[in-house]
């Protein structure tokens, strides 16, 4: 095994340590050093991280962007016990126009997520389409993870207390998601028609594909796109296409607007949506305030209040 491997391995063990999955980054990194292996490299270079991030040729920037923060982070890490480690630049990649860090989220109407759901009848399969309306209500309703949904399996469901047991999500964290009891009613239902379809269960997940197992994430959001176009949601502007992450963005914003609108003061409550939603902290939470603006103005409207109230 090359020093670079066993690095990396340290590398991803001590960051697994701390809870990070980092499911797409090994494969990366370890795909990194088989090239650096090939190349005879030792160590990292700037050049060297720039020739792998930079493959294929006909990738989009923002992929050749991606693979070069892989090997950044490892790099930074390399470099406290290495001094020849070369940390490749923040600029080594030109920047591409508009781009941002994070995605523009789409907010859904409550229109739109009723159409996005009455678009599943048009499924081939019955199940399938049972699958994708509940799952869709289900984010909508509670701002999970997409990845929180589908990794649910039956005895995650707390009929009796009406709650969902969300079982070692993100940074390793688990938590209870309280539902209303038309959610309830609709899992309720979800389940009667997929156990018509299965009497004997081929898995112990709650939400299933059309052959019995669990439902992957590549398969949902391949049934997504196609709800939409069903659905004849645009994105809005070209570059916010609708995602199913952006139901958690809906949730979370929808959330403070009711705070706000209630004249409620949100900062000691914040830390209770971080909670429902399963972030690290509440700093997390407060990035949803920029995704629109109206947000940012009722904060901002809060804040004059209070810097004008004699004390």
């Amino acid at each position: 095994m090359s020093g670079l491997r066993r690095a990396a391995e340290e590398y991803l063990s001590i960051r697994r340590a701390v809870g990070f999955k980092l499911a797409r980054t090994e494969g990366l990194l370890l795909g990194f050093v088989t090239f650096a292996e090939a190349d005879g490299a030792t160590r990292v270079t700037t050049d060297l991280a720039l020739r792998w991030a930079t493959q294929p040729a006909q990738a989009s920037p923002g992929w050749w962007s991606s693979r070069l923060s892989v090997v950044r982070c490892f790099a930074r890490h390399l470099s406290a016990i290495d001094a020849s480690t070369e940390v490749p630049p923040l600029d080594a990649l030109p920047r591409v126009p508009g781009s941002t860090k994070r995605a523009v989220p789409y907010l859904y109407s409550p229109a739109e997520i009723v159409a996005l759901m009455d678009a599943a009848s048009s499924a081939r399969f019955a199940l399938t389409a049972a699958t994708c309306r509940t799952v869709i209500g289900l984010l909508a309703v509670t701002g999970m993870r997409v990845s929180e949904a589908l990794g649910l399996d039956n005895e995650d469901v707390a009929w009796e207390r009406g709650v969902l047991v969300v079982r070692q999500s993100k940074f390793g964290r688990s938590r209870e998601v309280p539902l209303h009891a038309s959610s309830i009613d609709a899992l309720h239902e979800y389940t009667r028609v997929r156990d018509e379809h299965f009497p004997s269960p081929r898995s112990q997940s709650f939400f299933v594909s059309w052959s019995g197992g669990r439902l992957s994430d590549t398969a949902m959001r391949g049934h997504f796109r196609r709800l939409v176009a069903v659905a004849g949601i645009p994105p809005t502007p070209p570059r916010c296409r609708p995602r199913l992450h952006d139901f958690r963005h809906g949730f979370a914003i929808a959330t403070l607007e009711d705070w706000y609108r209630a004249g409620l003061d949100v900062q000691p409550r914040l830390p209770l949506l971080s909670t429902y939603l399963g972030h690290v902290d509440p700093a997390s939470t407060y990035w949803y305030l920029s995704a629109k603006p109206e947000l940012l103005a009722s904060a901002a409207q809060r804040l004059e209040r209070r810097m004008e109230t004699p004390r």
